[in-house]
């Protein structure tokens, strides 16, 4: 997986770069097909945005997330995405098992 890490108004640390590759890379739990991710850093007056942004085969997800601490923003956002990246990978399961689709449940 190619992670790409920017910081906007703030020096990424190698603390901070670490700590944000591990957070990334917990997403591969959901998705096997994870291609490349973006992180971008900023400080904006007295908040620490995050936001992230996953290209998979198939899948885009994205995040944003404004809080006082970097790492808490991190967090936050890093636990919107395997939100998403869970939600597509049981539409997957479901089609590989023969779930009906939607329409097809309602009957239409």
């Amino acid at each position: 997986m190619q992670i790409t890490i920017t910081g906007h108004n703030i020096e990424v640390t190698p603390a901070l770069r670490e700590y944000t590759e591990e957070k990334v890379a917990r997403v591969r739990r959901f998705l096997n097909t994870t291609l490349s991710a973006h992180v971008i850093l900023k400080v904006e007056k007295l908040d620490q945005i995050a936001e992230v942004s996953i290209h998979a085969n198939g899948a885009d997800l994205h995040g944003t997330h404004k809080d006082e601490n970097m790492y808490a923003a991190i967090d936050t956002v890093m636990d919107k995405i395997d939100r998403q990246a869970k939600k597509i990978k049981g539409k997957g399961e479901a089609k590989k098992k023969g779930a009906p689709s939607a329409s097809e449940a309602l009957g239409s």
